[in-house]
């Protein structure tokens, strides 16, 4: 039995310093991570805002996906849909997005999802000798007027190559319905017991376990299969060193298949298009 991984890192000059950030990201990809979440903030001070350190992994490191968080307070949607997606189209649809709870947060999701939608990349058609760029007939604004947010729309760019972007939450703050509507990966620490939570058992959404302390492979995967996981995030603390030492002895036990290129960051985690 094997399982997709995510790893969690923070990028900063209290956890993985960015000078690190490198090498760590070179050994996840060739240990066979399908993508490395980027956390907002870490446990002994600031992290390094996760979009721009995604920015510069991915431009070294494609063929690994890149997820990093973003705090909806302060991010406006229409932002925040372009610069995912930006991502998401340097990678060729290796990039997605974890959002972490806060007022509006089922809105503010429903508008990322609809912007995504609202360009469809078979409107870019590209045409020099008629002169056409895209069929506008196909590219809709969203209007959406809602309780927290007003945005009209569209995007000013195509949609992903592997549909949208991933959105991730996790089980917490934000209930299981609202997630199951929403979102395409949920993360449950490892004292939820996933089997038992209404709502994450729709298909269409993958639930993965997050580990926080290193454990034995074989108890890892007994312990996944025995609450029907998708797949594990391993967030190992402290710096490089600790998360360096979880890529070189845990991962190759859990994903048993080495490196490999997916086409799509959904494809690497089991999630359809």
């Amino acid at each position: 039995m094997s399982l997709p991984v995510l790893l969690r890192i923070a990028v900063g000059p209290h956890a993985v310093p960015l000078r690190d950030a490198l090498a760590v990201a070179a050994a996840a990809e060739a240990a066979g991570v399908a993508a490395i979440r980027i956390a907002d903030t870490a446990a002994a001070g600031p992290a390094l805002d996760p979009t721009i350190v995604a920015a510069y992994l991915a431009g070294v490191h494609g063929d690994i996906g890149y997820i990093p968080e973003l705090p909806i307070t302060g991010n406006a949607p229409y932002n925040a849909a372009r610069r995912i997606l930006a991502i998401d189209r340097a990678t060729g649809g290796r990039a997605g997005v974890a959002l972490l709870p806060g007022p509006g947060w089922a809105e503010y999701a429903r508008v990322l999802t609809r912007l995504w939608a609202s360009f469809p990349r078979a409107a870019l058609i590209g045409d020099q000798e008629r002169g056409i760029v895209a069929d506008d007939a196909r590219i809709t604004p969203i209007d959406h007027d809602g309780e927290y947010y007003r945005v009209a729309g569209p995007l000013d760019g195509p949609s992903s190559a592997q549909g949208r972007p991933l959105l991730v939450a996790d089980l917490g703050e934000v209930d299981a319905s609202t997630l199951a509507e929403a979102a395409d990966l949920v993360v449950v620490h490892a004292g939820a017991v996933p089997g038992s939570v209404p709502g994450l058992d729709r298909p269409g959404v993958a639930v993965f376990g997050r580990v926080t302390a290193p454990a034995d492979p074989d108890w890892l995967l007994d312990w996944a299969a025995g609450h029907r996981l998708a797949g594990l995030e391993l967030a190992p603390p402290g710096g490089t060193d600790a998360v360096l030492t979880v890529l070189r002895d845990l991962v190759p036990s859990l994903v048993a298949t080495g490196p490999q290129r997916h086409d799509s960051l959904r494809a690497a985690v089991g999630a359809p298009a």
